[in-house]
């Protein structure tokens, strides 16, 4: 190594060279690398020196607001957060229910006033239901489906259909519903052949669905006690379907069928049996001649069963539609089809059950 990378030798009164200082003394140390290797400026660490104590103040600034301090200098502390979950949200009703209530009450006065005075009026009032029904029906499957079910035919065999049940029973019936399903094969055939199969299967299960169900509400209405039996299967299925949104409101936690209708519950479905059979009871005691009140149990039970299948039914029939109500002729209700939903199914459940209980007449 050279000599000289140490300085002069001491006595010869020469000054070593400022990098020779800076260099320490060690036999390790490389004086070329000393040459090039400077150690780094300190700088003061004061608040405005530049980049370092903007980070440094970065990194205060986060460390106080970790630990809960003001995160700015002029900020007040602030108090600590509480970790008690926060208050579950209000249920809210999923419709006007003042419009909802409004609209009940005057179709009741309705169908009350019809049904006690004229019973001819009150299947009136039952084909005129239906063919509005219809009218929604085939106006939803052609609107979101593309689906053209004539309703001409079904029009006016549905309205014949009710009429020949009230007057002929269930053979009026059968015959009507058959005559009605070849008018819409014929109506049909009028039209291009594209889209006939999917036309003529909608508008054959549109005349079942809805002419041909509510067909034994007017056979109900044929019994020396028609306008009870007719009172009773209403009673029931509205008493079903407010003891379900009442008791799934308050108290729903399960659901019933999500796939199907998110705002249905198990509890919904407890509360509908609940309030149908004590609703049943009551009913066949004291408004079904020669009824029991154990039968009004049982007639009870089973509206609540096929009421919120019928529900479940067009909510399956919307959700493929892709539509929340099938019209908006009922304020609060939506069309005359979300009303009918539960009634539909409900009625030949009623009737058959009341032949079995009471008899026909």
């Amino acid at each position: 190594m050279n000599d000289s990378s140490w300085g002069a030798p001491q006595g010869t009164g020469q000054r070593a060279a400022p990098e020779m200082r800076a260099a320490p003394a060690g036999p390790a140390y490389d004086v070329h690398i000393a040459q090039q290797t400077r150690p780094m400026p300190i700088v003061p660490d004061v608040p405005d020196a530049g980049r370092d104590a903007d980070d440094r103040d970065d990194r205060d600034q986060g460390a106080a607001h970790l630990s809960g301090g003001p995160l700015f200098r002029d900020e007040k502390p602030q108090e600590p957060m509480s970790t008690a979950p926060p208050p579950p949200p209000k249920k809210r009703a999923g419709r006007d229910l003042g419009a909802a209530i409004g609209v009940g009450v005057g179709l009741g006065a309705v169908v009350v006033a019809s049904l006690f005075v004229v019973k001819a009026v009150f299947v009136g009032v039952i084909v005129v239901a239906v063919v509005v029904g219809l009218w929604e029906l085939t106006s939803r499957l052609e609107e979101r489906k593309g689906i053209k079910a004539p309703l001409v035919p079904l029009a006016v065999g549905g309205a014949a259909m009710v009429v020949a049940g009230y007057a002929r029973g269930a053979e009026g019936a059968w015959a009507a519903m058959a005559l009605t399903a070849l008018a819409v094969l014929v109506w049909r055939m009028t039209e291009p052949p594209e889209g006939y199969l999917k036309d003529v299967t909608a508008g054959v299960f549109a005349a079942f669905y809805v002419p041909f169900l509510a067909t034994f509400v007017a056979m109900l209405l044929t019994a020396g006690d028609g306008p009870q039996r007719v009172l009773t299967f209403l009673l029931l299925t509205v008493v079903s379907d407010t003891g379900a949104y009442a008791v799934g409101w308050r108290f729903g936690k399960h659901k019933l069928a999500p796939r199907i209708s998110p705002g249905k519950t198990r509890e919904g479905l407890f509360g509908a049996v609940a309030f149908a059979m004590v609703a049943g009871a009551l009913c066949m005691q004291f408004l079904i001649d020669g009824g029991s009140w154990w039968q009004g149990l049982l007639l009870g039970l089973a509206v609540a069963a096929s009421a919120t299948l019928g529900d479940l039914g067009e909510s399956m029939i919307k959700r493929d539609l892709g539509i929340k109500d099938m019209g908006t002729l009922l304020p609060g209700h939506g069309g005359i089809m979300d009303r009918l939903d539960s009634l539909l199914p409900t009625a030949p459940v009623v009737w058959l059950l009341m032949v079995i209980f009471v008899g026909s007449g």
